[in-house]
């Protein structure tokens, strides 16, 4: 099926599929999944897949009326971008004494291996809050906790951002693995869920194995099994 078809009838969400002939077990291609396509995306000063940025628009305005400027901070990022984030953090992790095995691991605290993001959808949107001054760094866990310029932001998330179909991603719960916890990550679900069964779909280890990163050398088959289980499926279960 054409790319931009799926996407104009995405922005109607995922009810109805099958009335509009589009197969349910995968109607996402792979080069959009690894973020090497060229998805339809909307956004100003963001860019989302047209229901997410729907959604997202309709959160925003609601939350506007208490006060609180969303302001998206990260959106969709292509293959390259991740890449160019990859290198950037690999190189300062190695030039400052680490190991590759170590860089990697410090890497993928909170930045995944290019292929593998979720911002690579157009679902996933990193947000703060514009109406307080803005801390030095925006995305710090302390900036969404206890006095942090995020904390009312965090709170009207934590008791509306469902309603719209968004749901945080790197929950802060206590036996959760992978990615560190990410209170600005959230996922706009009735298009990230069936994307990522899509993505499960794939030979991810394969992906992995064949790319040309800097550092993939040292991807053993133990860390990309790890890697997938702890860093791409071990998120918010409402998002699995």
């Amino acid at each position: 099926m054409h790319r931009r078809k799926f996407i104009t009838l995405s922005s109607i969400g995922l009810i109805g599929f099958s009335s509009f002939g589009i197969p349910m077990n995968n109607p996402f291609s792979t080069e959009d999944l690894l973020g090497k396509g060229s998805p339809i995306l909307k956004g100003n000063g963001y860019q989302l897949l047209p229901a997410a940025h729907e959604a997202f628009k309709k959160m925003s305005a609601a939350a506007a009326k208490e006060n609180i400027q969303i302001k998206p901070v990260s959106s969709y990022r292509s293959y390259n971008h991740q890449h160019s984030i990859w290198k950037r953090k690999y190189k300062k992790f190695t030039t400052n004494g680490l190991t590759p095995s170590q860089a990697i691991k410090k890497i993928i605290e909170y930045s995944t291996i290019p292929g593998t993001s979720r911002h690579h959808w157009g679902t996933d949107i990193d947000i703060v809050d514009a109406t307080p001054p803005q801390p030095k760094g925006l995305l710090l866990e302390k900036n969404f906790e206890s006095n942090g310029p995020f904390c009312k932001l965090k709170e009207w998330l934590d008791n509306h951002a469902n309603t719209f179909g968004f749901y945080l991603v790197y929950t802060n719960r206590k036996d959760r693995k992978g990615f560190k916890y990410e209170p600005w990550h959230y996922s706009y679900a009735p298009l990230s869920i069936p994307m990522l069964k899509a993505y499960r779909s794939l030979d991810i280890q394969k992906e992995l194995q064949q790319t040309n990163l800097v550092g993939s050398d040292h991807f053993s088959t133990n860390f990309i099994q790890a890697y997938i289980q702890e860093n791409i499926l071990d998120i918010n279960p409402k998002l699995l």
